[in-house]
């Protein structure tokens, strides 16, 4: 029709499917200036267009559709200003979240590559000095299996997640050193998230800086404890004497691996050189 655009042609000029101007017609955003009573084909007007420009450019700066119809209903100077300002605050807002969640992929990375580093090393023993750090923490409960320490673990990711607390990506476990003694290698006490230092949760334990054994143990879970034999044959060997209970960290697994076989997890215990 003359001076009108049918609905595939403004679909060619936006680069905007037709079933999208069909939804946004349905849900009362953008309907065409006339509609055919014969056939019910959709035509719009030259004017519409900078309309449908302003509809786009909205949804790419991040506001939702209902938000963009309620605007636009009667808009002018003041309250796009107030608008555009509000969603310089949710944009800010998301680039901090972006932000920390690259800061996250970083480390685990960084973590990755450090463990298949330290893996290939002679029995795998490392004494080095920790920095300070802090864990977000659950009890397991009796009779502290894998399907405990999974309901805990689940417990501290939704913990985490309603809070909106600076976890890392990563998960772990403690187990008492008197459980390891007895071989009950798998009996974990506490499942944790490493976690920055934050006061928004009241479960939250400082692991402090210090001297510590570890080894990375590569496998299934349950094949740990030949990794925990190691460190404690090492400890004794080197006159080390342990003063904590174990410290578990999850590099490699379930997340970035479907194979058991390829789990890396790192143990570690707190030492201290003995006299003589």
């Amino acid at each position: 029709m003359e001076n009108l655009f049918s609905i595939g042609e403004l679909s060619r000029y936006q680069n905007i499917s037709k079933q999208t101007l069909i939804f946004y017609d349905k849900i009362g955003l953008f309907r065409p200036a006339y509609v055919d009573p014969d056939n019910g084909y959709r035509y719009y007007s030259a004017s519409q267009i900078d309309y449908l420009d302003t509809i786009l450019i909205m949804k790419k700066i991040g506001f939702s559709l209902s938000e963009i119809r309620e605007h636009m209903q009667n808009y002018n100077i003041d309250s796009s200003l107030v608008a555009l300002r509000k969603q310089l605050t949710v944009i800010d807002s998301r680039i901090e979240e972006l932000r920390l969640i690259r800061s996250r992929l970083q480390h685990r990375c960084e973590q990755m590559e450090k463990a298949k580093i330290y893996r290939e090393k002679e029995n795998g023993v490392v004494i080095e000095e920790m920095n300070a750090r802090y864990i977000l923490f659950q009890e397991v409960e009796r009779p502290y299996s894998l399907r405990e320490i999974s309901i805990a673990t689940k417990k501290c990711f939704a913990e985490a997640f309603q809070k909106q607390l600076p976890i890392f990506f990563q998960s772990g476990v403690t187990v008492p050193l008197n459980r390891i003694r007895e071989e009950r290698f798998t009996e974990a006490a506490l499942a944790f998230l490493p976690i920055e230092r934050t006061d928004r949760a009241g479960n939250i334990r400082e692991l402090p800086a210090g001297t510590c054994a570890s080894i990375y143990h590569v496998g299934d879970y349950l094949s740990i404890g030949s990794s925990y034999r190691k460190i404690l044959h090492y400890c004794e060997a080197h006159s080390w004497q342990i003063v904590s209970d174990s410290y578990e960290f999850c590099i490699n697994d379930y997340i970035t691996t479907h194979d058991e076989a390829e789990y890396i997890t790192k143990i570690m215990f707190y030492v201290e050189k003995m006299e003589g």
